[in-house]
């Protein structure tokens, strides 16, 4: 995987698929968008996409430009799709279409020469395999930007953050911070909730840089945020953490 990124910018993961990605995504884009920056966003590889005008569309993609106001084309932002709601390598096995990593590199560079800073979301969490002998940790590797995980409030996010941690620290990679998603201390359901952002940050020696509360209306693919989620992330300078690629 050779990719050749110029402008600062930031890689989202988390510990698993379904914890907020692409709602701490929007989000920074959001942010970085009001505070004046030309933001380039990136879905480079997506599965359970849907065919429109006969072609796959992926919403995680749609929100990203939306909340980006990328103009770039979907198929730039997300270059890489599948229709099966699988892993990459499994979705590319059954459809018979592998990764296009040529093309990938191609709409990374188109995005980063259109923006001052890019945000690039990941597909699952960093053990995903895309193929035989790359998983999205290998992505993130080649990408170079610094990583921020986005990690579950309730029982059981210790454990799974920590591997997630460990992972990108042993792989040479800069861990940003986390973002918890989906916070709520009132939860009577789950002791562990209202210690687990400490322990998060001093488990992984790292910080906390936004907790967003649960809140109805979460709906990225459809353009909304609820006001509460954009100020969560919007205390943050995201600029600041986001930096250029070491070759």
């Amino acid at each position: 995987m050779k990719l050749t990124l110029t402008k600062p910018g930031l890689f989202i993961t988390a510990t698993d698929t379904e914890v907020g990605k692409t709602v701490t995504t929007c989000a920074i884009a959001a942010a970085l968008r009001a505070a004046g920056h030309t933001v380039g966003v990136s879905k480079p590889i997506a599965s359970g996409c849907r065919f429109d005008l006969n072609q796959l569309v992926n919403e995680d993609a749609e929100a990203l430009a939306h909340f980006a106001d990328c103009q770039l084309p979907l198929h730039t932002i997300n270059p890489i799709r599948y229709q099966p709601p699988l892993a990459p390598a499994a979705a590319a096995e059954q459809t018979g279409k592998p990764i296009d990593y040529d093309a990938l590199s191609a709409a990374l560079a188109e995005i980063d020469q259109a923006s001052d800073v890019t945000l690039i979301e990941g597909i699952g969490g960093l053990l995903v395999p895309l193929d035989e002998k790359h998983t999205v940790l290998d992505l993130a590797i080649a990408i170079g930007y610094p990583v921020v995980v986005v990690t579950r409030p309730n029982l059981g996010t210790l454990n799974h953050t920590a591997m997630t941690c460990r992972l990108l620290k042993q792989a040479g990679l800069k861990l940003a911070g986390l973002v918890i998603n989906g916070f709520d201390p009132e939860d009577t359901n789950d002791a562990s909730m209202p210690s687990n952002p400490a322990w998060l940050a001093r488990q992984n020696k790292t910080r906390v840089l936004a907790t967003i509360p649960r809140c109805d209306g979460v709906e990225p693919p459809k353009g909304r945020l609820p006001a509460a989620v954009l100020e969560a992330v919007d205390v943050v300078d995201w600029a600041l953490l986001a930096k250029k690629p070491k070759r």
